[in-house]
């Protein structure tokens, strides 16, 4: 077989591309340079004006719209949506200064310097006005992407871009038609539609989905894809860019997505191995570096272009910094971020097939090298400021307490072909990965207890089945886990040896799964498990998929703030609310709202948690009988026996929260390490 070049044959595109991907950014990193530069240097050195070995065909120009799209469907999925409408002000403010700056400063440069009318020199601001968050892999590779300076920039991006976009229709349709009410009545109810229907929508249709799938698989993530791409086909219908209904349908899947999750992992894996590579790919090959030669009005066109961007994007980031105090390194990192473009040749197009004067090839050419220049930069301005932003979050988000988590989640061996068991221990397996601190890399703590005796080998050969599921359900979230099997004549007894054993700080148990058949009210061994350990320890009853729950109730006895390990349920419902992104309601039993609220104010995270106080245990019980949904998730923090917050009624409310409760409920029960009490002693022989 002889190859010719350019290649043309679609395995020797792919193998051509697949090689780019692996070599060029391993090349780049050696050197502390971010990998995508790489990519987009090796496609303009093989690109049709350089090498020649590989052209910009249709497939590279779909595969690269499809990961520019990715792109900002991947920003919005990742976003904490929490800090997002907390500090929308800055998203908002940081929006509307990065396209008025640009515009302004542009539209009043191409009138006086370049002699353009103000339709054209209005279109010619628009091509920087707008920006695109190509250095976001840098971001989020460096962990940043939840810092409120960054997390304003890509909400501030949504509406950046649409003001620029509308620039472009309103110039566009100016030279094809008048702007009569009709036009206007059309692109602000096609907008209006387009946001309403892709943010309600679509999160409606995610929950009945994923309570559908009786377990986790790649349907999930074919879900996700159809609608990211619906949403992005339908943004076109009404006229904006498909990129901006793939942000919004990012937003909106935001909630239903953990981030730490197997799904997570694979959207993440997905684009970021594969679609955005082909995007930057697909912007080397467009690269013609010969276009600095080729004419005065080019180079005016091109200096003009790539100053103007650089100018004003800083300062609409410095704007934006002072007014909301932002640090040096957070204003260098917004402006990295926001000097990305990728639209800009795609306005240009546009203007230039409709025939707006001034856009010819002369533009083209600008757009071309302004693409090329802010595609080296950013990632290279943001790689440079954002490891100082990443070092400062890091030292502010260092717990006080030294101790290192590590979590145990005990299961029951499986019988054969018993779904509802893998079921539930999926369930164990989802909680423990919203509340596993990644910072410490510790594996899962996974355990099963066997009874010795004529079924030993059975439940034993039942356990590596279930420990198989477990390896490639926490292998899709990429954590390690850890797998324990005992054979012991008390369930309890195996866990507690292991919990002691392996220096378990956390204990993850499931309300049914001790045994099976279900045992009524409060199972013997996690009466057992309480009593003989000192360890936080978690029992849920998590039936429905943790990413659908769209409220949190937190039940909080009235002396509970008093006990020195509260902290542990203040981390543990900020985690869950973080991971799940739905609000919390939180009800304070005959005591005081204002300490819980000052508690969970000192929390890790920025979740808001309204409270609200309930007078009586009987009230609370009403309360949950009549107002919690399948769609909540209620979680009651307890104390052990004769500690500090313990009273009688914890126990009474433990046992009657499954007939309470239509939803999912959790229960914390508080660690009493260094305390005596009358509880049995329990020796691990």
């Amino acid at each position: 077989m002889v190859i010719s070049i350019p290649v043309e044959d679609p395995v020797s595109i792919f193998a051509v591309a697949m090689v780019v991907f692996l070599v060029a950014p391993l090349l780049l990193e050696r050197h502390r340079l971010p990998g995508i530069i790489g990519i987009i240097l090796v496609g303009t050195a093989i690109g049709p004006n350089a090498a020649g070995i590989l052209e910009r065909s249709d497939a590279i120009v779909l595969l690269g719209d499809v990961g520019l799209i990715y792109l900002m469907f991947l920003a919005g999925v990742e976003i904490d949506l929490h800090r997002f409408f907390e500090n929308i002000d800055q998203s908002v403010v940081f929006g509307i200064l990065s396209f008025l700056v640009p515009q302004g400063v542009g539209t009043l440069f191409g009138m006086w310097v370049l002699g353009f009318s103000l339709p054209t020199a209005s279109l010619f601001a628009a091509i920087f006005a707008s920006h695109t968050l190509l250095a976001y892999p840098v971001a989020h590779q460096l962990g940043i992407v939840r810092n409120d300076a960054i997390t304003a920039t890509i909400g501030g991006t949504v509406l950046a871009d649409v003001l620029a976009l509308i620039v472009l229709v309103i110039v566009v349709a100016s030279t094809e038609a008048s702007l009569d009410w009709q036009f206007w009545v059309e692109i602000v109810a096609g907008m209006t539609l387009l946001f309403a229907g892709i943010w309600y929508l679509v999160p409606w249709l995610g929950r009945r989905f994923f309570r559908s799938l009786a377990e986790e698989s790649y349907f999930e993530f074919l879900f996700v894809m159809a609608a990211l791409f619906v949403a992005a086909f339908f943004a076109e219908v009404v006229g904006v860019e498909p990129i901006i209904g793939a942000l919004v349908a990012g937003l909106a899947l935001n909630r239903l997505i953990p981030d730490r999750s197997p799904l997570m992992n694979r959207i993440q894996f997905v684009g970021n191995a594969l679609f955005i590579p082909f995007f930057f790919l697909s912007i080397g090959l467009l690269v013609d570096v010969t276009v600095i030669v080729g004419g005065r009005e080019s180079i005016l066109i091109a200096v003009s272009l790539v100053g103007l961007t650089l100018v004003t994007k800083f300062a609409a980031a410095w704007a934006t910094g002072l007014l909301f105090g932002y640090a040096d390194d957070q204003i260098f990192s917004v402006f990295g971020l926001s000097i990305g473009q990728a639209e800009a040749l795609a306005i240009v197009l546009i203007a230039f097939d409709a025939g707006v004067p001034g856009f010819d090839t002369a533009m083209i050419n600008g757009a071309v090298l302004l693409i090329l220049v802010v595609s080296l930069v950013s990632p290279i301005v943001v790689e440079r400021y954002g490891r100082a932003v990443a070092a400062v979050d890091e030292r502010d988000d260092r717990p006080s307490t030294a101790a290192r988590q590590r979590i145990l989640v005990p299961f029951s061996p499986v019988p054969e072909h018993h779904e509802t068991l893998v079921k539930y221990h999926e369930s164990l397996l989802d909680l423990a990965l919203a509340i596993r601190e990644e910072r410490f890399e510790e594996p899962l703590h996974t355990l099963t207890v066997v009874s010795p005796g004529p079924e030993t080998e059975r439940e034993i050969a039942a356990a590596d089945a279930a420990i198989a599921h477990t390896e490639e359900y926490a292998a899709g979230a990429e954590v390690p886990v850890s797998f324990h099997t005992r054979v012991d004549h008390n369930i309890a007894s195996g866990i507690v040896r292991a919990a002691v054993e392996n220096r378990v700080t956390t204990i993850l148990l499931d309300w049914d799964g001790m045994h099976l058949p279900r045992q009524p009210l409060f199972s013997h061994t996690i009466r057992q498990v309480l009593t003989w350990t000192d360890q936080f320890v978690l029992v849920s009853r998590i039936r429905e998929p943790l990413n659908t729950v769209s409220r949190i109730v937190v039940v909080l006895p009235p002396r509970l703030a008093h006990d020195p390990n509260f902290h542990e349920v203040v981390r543990t419902i900020h985690r869950i609310a973080a991971g799940t992104g739905a609000p919390v309601q939180g009800f304070v039993v005959d005591g005081t709202v204002d300490q819980y609220e000052q508690l969970f104010k000192n929390g890790e995270s920025d979740v808001p948690i309204r409270m609200e106080r309930i007078d009586t245990w009987d009230r609370l019980v009403s309360f949950l009988s009549e107002s919690v949904t399948i769609d909540d998730l209620v979680i009651c923090a307890s104390a052990r026996r004769n500690t500090v917050g313990w009273q009688p009624e914890l126990q009474e409310l433990s046992g009657r929260l499954p007939t309470l409760t239509r939803g999912d409920f959790v229960i914390l029960y508080l660690s009493s390490g260094g305390r005596s009490d009358d509880r049995p002693e329990f020796r691990v022989s």
